[in-house]
């Protein structure tokens, strides 16, 4: 995976350096051996965000949380330091921070290479939240396949405690903290957070009726706050460095660094930690472009679950207002970008496949639309399907679109809507054609790429 500090010498875009273009933060010394260690963390400044933390009133840094503007990295884009003070205060209840590494999205990858090169960042993150919301127990749900992560967390865990950064009198502060590391079992529902708390107390994961809220009534039943693992890992970068230095990056609304995946048919993909608001364009010229003698056809601002964008968004500027202006979501940052080479029904229909698959079942416009969905996406890539059927497509996805408990089911329509509307003239081709135009038995499409095609539609 290509890591942030190696591409520091591949040319920038629009005539800028890459130095002005890339934030190296998180994963600044992701490239040095050994970079999970306790040492090489520290090397870095490591934990110094957290003892800037504990000489704080807790409401002050909920407060300066709030103030640097960061916004949660786990799809929504909610203020932190926001969601950090809706916790009651002085209720005589246990408060509990929870910590989503439940990430399974498809195209999503930024939470796991993180805890895999550096999980101190998010264990100092933990202890400074903690100490913020006045919890003393906080539980990290991790996506149970990864199992070298789990591995690597758990001895990120075990040396935080030996040095003294958990357990009890944090620092000689008094506070004291409990970090459980819960290995999930493979739902990709259980990334929706009421879901997530569920699975932790031992229930099969589906998302809970709203209110109450997690903030009043989350995990057993107690103030709850649910962060995204990049989220709470740009704490104590925050606190150590300044919230003005964290504000000097991105835009005003949109303030900071964050980790952009750069996924698919490109020359270099990998993780680029960069301020909110660069571009597309800025980030392929960095990264080599698309593969030799291809162009890009579509992708995705913030994983499958995000409207797609063409090549028309190029110049989007890839922070919250931007994308949501342009008619898409930035979610995770997960930029998928697919060639001329790849059949957008085919895409979609893999996509929906695995919505239906993954949907808990508990509410009807999820659990029968996607069914739906997929039956029709099927048909209309084999050849079989009517022009009726388009209709009939976007019918069903608007029945799903804010209809479901969670957030799945608008996961779920967003690419129904977004091809149909700038790729509507590909899915009719499938229907007049009677059969899949992209297929290299049927169409020259790939007459030079015949074998990548292949490797790409497997």
């Amino acid at each position: 995976m290509t890591l942030t500090t190696e591409i520091n010498d591949n040319g920038g875009g629009n005539g800028e350096s890459p130095e002005k273009l890339l934030a190296p933060v998180l994963s600044a010394f992701w490239d040095q051996p050994e970079s999970w260690t306790l040492e090489t963390y520290r090397r870095h400044e490591g934990y110094e965000g957290l003892r800037k933390a504990l000489a704080m009133a807790p409401d002050d840094l909920i407060a300066y949380v709030k103030d640097s503007g960061l916004r949660g990295r786990g799809g929504a884009g909610f203020p932190t330091g926001m969601k950090w003070q809706f916790i009651p205060q002085g209720d005589g209840k246990p408060h509990y921070l929870v910590v989503n590494a439940d990430e399974s999205e498809p195209g999503t990858c930024k939470d796991i290479p993180l805890l895999f090169a550096n999980p101190h960042s998010l264990i100092e993150g933990i202890v400074i939240a903690c100490y913020a919301i006045r919890s003393s127990h906080a539980f990290i749900y991790l996506r149970g396949e990864v199992v070298p992560v789990l591995r690597r967390l758990h001895e990120a865990v075990r040396e935080a405690y030996e040095a003294g950064y958990l357990g009890t009198n944090i620092l000689g502060s008094g506070l004291d903290l409990e970090l459980t590391v819960h290995a999930g079992a493979g739902a990709y529902i259980c990334g929706e957070e009421t879901a997530l708390l569920d699975s932790l107390e031992g229930r099969r994961g589906q998302p809970r009726l709203r209110p109450p809220f997690p903030a009043v009534a989350g995990l057993y039943a107690c103030p709850t706050v649910v962060n995204n693992v990049e989220s709470i890992a740009s704490v104590p970068a925050i606190l150590n460095r300044g919230k003005d230095w964290f504000k000097s990056m991105g835009s005003e609304k949109s303030p900071g660094f964050t980790l952009y995946s750069l996924s698919g048919h490109v020359a270099g993909p990998g993780q680029y930690e960069a301020p909110l608001g660069i571009t597309l364009r800025q980030l392929l010229d960095m990264s080599g472009g698309m593969r030799p003698g291809h162009r890009l056809k579509f992708w995705t601002p913030g994983g499958s679950s995000t409207p797609m964008f063409t090549d028309e968004h190029l110049d989007v500027p890839l922070d919250y207002e931007g994308v949501g202006a342009a008619g898409s979501m930035l979610g995770t940052k997960a930029l998928q970008c697919f060639d001329e080479t790849t059949c957008v029904v085919r895409a979609v229909t893999r996509w929906t496949e695995f919505y239906a698959h993954e949907s808990c079942g508990k509410c009807t416009p999820c659990r029968e639309g996607t069914y739906w969905l997929v039956q029709l996406l099927r048909d209309i890539e084999a050849g079989k399907g009517q022009m009726s059927d388009l209709d009939k497509l976007n019918d069903i996805a608007d029945n799903i679109n804010g209809k479901s408990f969670c957030a799945l089911g608008d996961g779920a329509a967003s690419p129904i809507f977004s091809s149909l509307k700038y790729f509507r003239e590909e899915y009719e081709q499938h229907i007049t054609g009677k059969g899949c135009p992209f297929d290299p038995a049927r169409s020259t499409v790939w007459a030079d790429d015949k074998n990548a095609h292949q490797g790409v539609n497997a």
